[in-house]
């Protein structure tokens, strides 16, 4: 019975691989694996005890395979070159595997699931430099077998007495798996429907933070005035504190802090007679806006803690005033978003000064101002995008600028604005949480939608790709190199290849413009 349910796997995994048929093909017994022709005569053997094994068909002349080797325990990765077979063992697993199946990604990319008796699985990524642990995930004990359907992105596995489980493959995300359920009148389940936007690759990633969980929420770019090679990025921990990374991702500083949300900054502020580059966070313990400095260097130090009357305070961004002054927006569990001034008053402290609020009808987090426009933008995570003017004197009144749906998948969470150069289009990047993916709208009216993209794996770098993207931010300045046209940064919710605390992941905006054809 297992027998027959193990080769009828096989079978179907063939069909879900590539649709071209190999001239050549392979065969397992107990003398080994065999490579045959069309006319089923031997080209080539490799002996090794096997009980276990998938195959991709990947061309008219060439089919990969992965077997366990039953004596050694290990899996053992084989292509079909021609006439030949080359083999080349993969790690050993950190436990019992009981089934092992192969899947291409929508990137192209090969991955292994290793599927343990005990139900402690793992899915790796398969390079030509070898295998590395991409996750681990759950799933059911003593598996009779499992194959994965490329095209739905699923991997199926059968739990003796109980059915078929699905899990998606996809290694960003929370895990996801269903019981499958057969309708009554034998017809499949439609798979569900997803937006594909074009799948880019982060060229850098931060060091992680030192909390697991939930912790790592929102960047902020920062400037070098001088040498742009020097700039820095800060970023969150709402579990620690403020953290600071340089271009390659090095942590440069910790600030324990305490449990802050959102981060925003703005260079070149007047304040007191002086010239000030500024960040500010949201403290959650206090309700306060926490005030920093960032010298020439691109240090980072506390100055004040400015009170708020708001009673959960939540996400954040600030704005320049055309007269070179710092405008902060808070915003509250509760719906609310205030505009304060940050100012030094005439005895040289810092101070918060209340200018106008609005309310939206539930919670608000990420909210960018384009300055040029004097705009502010708000992401509402239920409902959508709003905009509101960002002059104080002008009474707000938000507009819908794009609403949930296909496209934008609730939570509507990071919003940040590349302001392109006189002449040239600015655009509003938005994290559309529900569907891993990013999108990019105009940042004037109609705000029309350009098009969107993720970020998958870098198998070549060794990042992987993000998902749940909490905060973000993008800079139109020149950073040199992969950055010459700009960088962006975002935060990673679950942070893969391998499992571990979450990061922030850089890309060339140079990318993006690629991708969605920007000018």
């Amino acid at each position: 019975m297992r027998a027959n349910f193990l080769l009828a796997l096989l079978g179907l995994s063939l069909l879900l691989g590539q649709p071209a048929v190999a001239a050549t093909s392979l065969k397992l017994d107990k003398a080994g694996l065999h490579l045959l022709d069309e006319n089923g005569r031997e080209l080539d053997s490799l002996k090794l005890r096997a009980k276990r094994w998938d195959q991709r068909v990947e061309g008219s002349h060439e089919t990969v395979a992965v077997l366990l080797d039953a004596d050694r325990g290990r899996p053992v990765l084989v292509r079909s070159e021609g006439r030949i077979l080359l083999a080349r063992d993969l790690p050993e697993p950190t436990f019992a595997v009981d089934a092992l199946c192969l899947h291409r990604d929508p990137q192209g990319l090969l991955h292994l699931f290793l599927l343990g008796e005990e139900g402690l699985s793992e899915q790796w990524l398969i390079t030509d430099k070898g295998a590395r642990t991409l996750r681990r995930l759950a799933t059911a004990p003593s598996p009779e077998g499992c194959r994965v359907d490329d095209r739905r992105q699923v991997l199926q596995v059968h739990e003796a007495g109980l059915g078929l489980w699905e899990h998606g493959t996809e290694a960003e995300g929370k895990p996801q798996r269903r019981l499958v359920k057969v309708p009554s009148k034998g017809k499949a389940e439609p798979a569900p429907k997803r937006y594909d936007w074009p799948v880019l690759q982060a060229t850098a990633q931060t060091d992680p933070v030192e909390r697991l969980g939930d912790a790592a929420d929102d960047p902020a770019i920062w400037l070098h005035p001088l040498d742009a090679s020097r700039s820095r990025v800060l970023g969150t921990n709402k579990k620690q504190g403020l953290l600071t990374y340089d271009l390659s991702g090095r942590e440069q500083q910790l600030l324990e802090v305490g449990r802050i949300n959102n981060v925003d900054l703005r260079q070149r502020i007047q304040a007191g007679g002086k010239t000030w580059d500024l960040a500010v966070a949201t403290q959650r313990d206090e309700n306060s806006l926490l005030l920093f400095g960032i010298d020439a260097e691109g240090r980072v130090s506390e100055l004040a803690r400015l009170p708020t009357d708001l009673t959960d305070i939540y996400g954040l961004c600030v704005g320049r005033t055309p007269d070179g002054q710092l405008d902060v927006f808070p915003n509250d569990k509760d719906g609310r978003v205030q505009q304060y001034r940050v100012e030094l008053n005439p005895q040289g402290q810092w101070q918060a000064r209340l200018l106008r609020a609005f309310k939206l009808s539930s919670q608000p987090e990420g909210c960018v101002v384009h300055e040029a426009e004097q705009r502010l933008f708000v992401g509402e995570e239920k409902r959508g995008i709003w905009a509101v003017d960002a002059r104080a004197e002008v009474p707000a009144k938000p507009q819908l600028v794009m609403p949930v749906g296909a496209e934008l998948q609730p939570d509507v969470e990071g919003l940040a604005l590349y302001q392109g150069k006189p002449g040239a289009p600015s655009y509003l990047l938005v994290s559309s949480q529900g569907n891993h993916s990013y999108l990019v709208l105009d940042a004037k009216p109609p705000f029309a939608l350009r098009g969107g993209f993720r970020i998958g794996i870098n198998a070549q770098l060794g990042i992987d790709g993000t998902s749940e993207t909490d905060g973000l931010d993008v800079s139109s300045a020149d950073f040199g190199g992969l950055y010459g046209q700009g960088l962006i940064v975002v935060q990673d919710g679950h942070k893969r290849l391998p499992d571990g605390p979450q990061n922030f992941k850089y890309l060339p905006w140079s990318e993006v413009t690629k991708a969605l054809k920007l000018r």
